[in-house]
């Protein structure tokens, strides 16, 4: 458990990197990086902000489009009360409430096991995260991350957050109309509302979509 947890760890500190070197390209400084980092810790919220800013959106526009990517993780503690069982540590537990620590702790067969999965992997997560977010966010110091192409890293990173995910046809239809709805509204509206949009297409088409796939096997 502690080794699947350390390579998880590992393997989402890449992604570390790549946060601060966006962080550093759209304009943050390094306290500004870490700071993220540390207490907002959840990746794709964090990427989603700084690309907000980054293309020049409303801080109101930038926060909104991270709270809805990052609404993910209540669901994720409501489920993880029973089985933590904690209330001295809740708090520090809630700041680790993340998906991989959520996934390891749904996967194990029972609570001990569950328990001892979360806050190894939630753990070792935060600390390769936060370190390779310092390590990302100094790349300036050796070059302006947008001459080195860094800047390009947020998209690259969404699509590679998004791909596992999309393992059935209704989830790829889902994700095709959210995306055009998205593209669609980029001349209409300020910069940080098109994902907005597209967030609010894929919950509503995947309602409707998911209903429909119910009834008709219920049928």
């Amino acid at each position: 458990m502690v080794k699947n947890a350390a390579f998880i760890g590992l393997a989402t500190g890449a992604y570390g990197f790549s946060f601060g070197a966006v962080s550093s390209a759209s304009g943050l400084s390094l306290l500004q990086t870490m700071v993220l980092s540390g207490v907002m810790f959840t990746g794709a919220s964090q990427f989603a902000l700084v690309a907000v800013l980054g293309g020049g959106g409303a801080g109101v526009a930038a926060v909104a489009t991270a709270t809805v990517l990052g609404s993910r993780n209540a669901f994720y503690g409501l489920r993880l009360v029973d089985t933590l069982g904690l209330t001295l540590w809740r708090p520090v537990a809630a700041q680790l409430t993340i998906d991989e620590s959520s996934a390891m702790a749904f996967a194990a067969p029972d609570r001990p096991t569950a328990r001892r999965a979360f806050w190894a992997t939630g753990v070792a997560v935060f600390v390769c995260w936060n370190a390779a977010t310092i390590v990302g966010s100094l790349i300036h110091l050796i070059g302006n991350p947008s001459t080195l192409g860094l800047d390009e890293a947020a998209p690259g990173a969404f699509v590679a957050l998004l791909l596992p995910q999309l393992r059935t046809r209704l989830s790829w239809v889902v994700a095709g109309v959210a995306g055009l709805a998205g593209l669609a509204a980029v001349p209409l509206v300020p910069a940080g509302v098109p994902v907005l949009c597209a967030a609010g297409v894929a919950a509503v088409a995947g309602w409707r979509a998911r209903s429909a796939q119910t009834a008709e096997l219920s049928s």
